[in-house]
Formats: structure tokens, C-alpha cells, sequence
């Protein structure tokens, strides 16, 4: 007995071992490694390193550029979030408890800008935000709000703001297919019941659909949350590359520049300490807000 029982974990263990070897390898390792490059003065070309202790913690502290960072990096989290959720939400109700015959047409053609490369999708952006080629602009000149043109990703006020519409569009599909999920496996006898009991659908929505469907909700918003923290960077990098004057500067464009232009990789790694110290807070934070009790049916 004792020795099936041995055999039997030698064998979950031969089985999730290389997983364990690639998480230890991809993970764990560069999260030590740049935690402890975060204590030195390191160019990242040579092999020499400086130990400084806290220094760059230090400097950290004392420089302009990352409070500007963190605002940005929150107004992306928050923007995503509202616009997703409620977008995603209504076409996910919509294509279930409407009875659409281009449903499955609309899935396909909601969930596209997910298959795209977050390259394809910043080029296809800043293609629309032109100033006098992009369509955003020649549309408001077509309807009448010629004054309201200007160069969106070229501005101080709107460049940042710019940057939530290709992010919400790209993301609007992932969660619509993960709510309706949880939506179809809704029992209809309660939707029945409720509309029996008087209850409109404004009702049933609140006292129905997003109880039930509230950890899918739950996901959808940590994911978005931990992927604009730790993601944000890449449609940064390619619209705007931070500018114009750090008007759109996010945590991870700042490492970036900080690491691979200017060589200071020291610095960046305590700039990447830094993000994965804001995104264990804040997913812990939310993991408290957005507790409620399961609800079966």
C-alpha cells in the first residue's frame, strides 16, 4: 500500500515537473534575479556591477517621472474597466437573453481584435488617430465638429485618454465570451420565475444575471487589472513611445527606457519591483472589495 502510494506521487511528480522546471525557469528565476539587480549600478553591457544598497530605491523615490507613471497606469486600469465591463456586459446579456439569429456571426466578429497582434492593433490605431488622414478626424470634419480635430496622440491633454479606446476595443470580445459563458449556464426556469413574479429585465439582470455570473465579472476584472499593470507598456510603446513629454509615460514604458535606452538597468529592475509591488496590492485590495458570497441555484 505504502508503496503504490509512493509510485503514485513519483508520478505527479514526473508529470509536473517540466511545468515546475519552466515556471522556476521563466518566473521565479527573473523575479529573484531582478530583485537583486535592483541593489546594483549596472550598465547591462558589461559584467561589472556596482553594489549601491538602496540607492535606487532611493532615487525612485525622489524622481518626478514615476508618480506620473503610477496616475497613468491607475487611469488606464480604471478607464479599461468601466468601458470593458459595461461594453462586454450588454452584448454578452444582448447575444444571450435576446433571441439574435447573428449571434455566433457577432461572437466571431467581437472577438477578432483579440487574434491581433497588439503591434497590428497600435499601428491600426495610430492610422485612425492622423491628424489629417485618420478617419477619427475626417469623421467629426463630415459631421459638422471641424473644431473639435487635433492631433490626438500629439497632445498634452489627449494623448493619454487616446489610449483607451484601442484598448477597450481590443479587449471587448475576450470578456463578452467569458460572461456569456457564465450566463448560458444560467437555468432559464429562473429567468421564468422572475418574469412570472412581476420582475422586468432591468430586475432580473441585477437580482439574477450578475449574481450568478459574478465570479466570471470577478476574473474579468482582476484580469484586466494585472494586464494593464503589467501590459500597458506594449500600445504605449508603439503610439506614443511615452510622449509627448511623458504625457503618457506608464510604469513598464519608463523600465523600458530607463533599462534598454538609457542603460541603467539597476534602476529599472527597482522600477519593476516596484510594479510588482503595486499589482500584488492591488489585486489583494480588490480580492477583498469584490468579495461576496457564493450564490447557487
Amino acid at each position: 500500500m505504502v508503496q503504490s502510494k509512493r509510485q503514485k506521487y513519483l508520478f505527479l511528480l514526473f508529470c509536473l515537473l517540466p511545468t515546475l522546471v519552466v515556471f522556476v525557469i521563466f518566473t521565479i528565476y527573473p523575479l529573484f534575479n531582478g530583485l537583486y539587480l535592483s541593489f546594483f549600478d549596472w550598465s547591462g553591457t558589461g559584467s561589472v556591477k556596482t553594489f549601491i544598497g538602496l540607492g535606487n530605491y532611493k532615487e525612485l523615490l525622489h524622481d518626478p517621472i514615476i508618480p506620473k507613471t503610477i496616475w497613468h497606469d491607475y487611469f488606464l486600469v480604471v478607464t479599461k474597466v468601466i468601458g470593458i465591463m459595461i461594453i462586454a456586459t450588454f452584448f454578452a446579456v444582448a447575444l444571450t437573453q435576446l433571441k439574435v439569429k447573428e449571434a455566433p456571426l457577432y461572437r466571431v466578429i467581437f472577438f477578432f481584435p483579440n487574434i491581433m497582434s497588439v503591434v497590428i492593433i497600435g499601428i491600426l490605431w495610430q492610422f485612425i488617430y492622423n491628424p489629417d488622414l485618420g478617419i477619427f478626424n475626417t469623421g467629426l470634419k463630415a459631421i459638422g465638429l471641424g473644431s473639435w480635430t487635433r492631433p490626438w496622440l500629439g497632445s498634452m491633454e489627449w494623448s493619454l485618454p487616446s489610449l483607451v479606446l484601442p484598448s477597450v476595443w481590443a479587449g471587448i470580445g475576450l470578456f463578452m465570451l467569458m460572461l456569456m459563458g457564465g450566463i448560458m449556464n444560467v437555468s432559464k426556469s429562473l429567468y421564468e420565475a422572475a418574469e412570472i413574479d412581476g420582475a422586468n429585465q432591468w430586475q432580473q439582470f441585477w437580482r439574477l444575471t450578475v449574481p450568478l455570473v459574478w465570479p466570471q465579472i470577478k476574473t474579468s476584472i482582476l484580469y484586466i487589472v494585472i494586464t494593464t499593470l503589467n501590459g500597458s507598456f506594449v500600445i504605449v510603446q508603439i503610439m506614443t513611445q511615452g510622449g509627448p513629454n511623458n504625457a503618457t509615460q506608464v510604469m513598464g514604458s519608463y523600465l523600458y527606457q530607463k533599462a534598454f535606452q538609457e542603460f541603467h538597468f539597476g534602476y529599472g529592475a527597482t522600477i519593476g519591483v516596484m510594479i510588482l509591488i503595486l499589482s500584488l496590492a492591488t489585486v489583494l485590495v480588490l480580492q477583498f472589495l469584490l468579495k461576496r458570497e457564493k450564490v447557487e441555484y
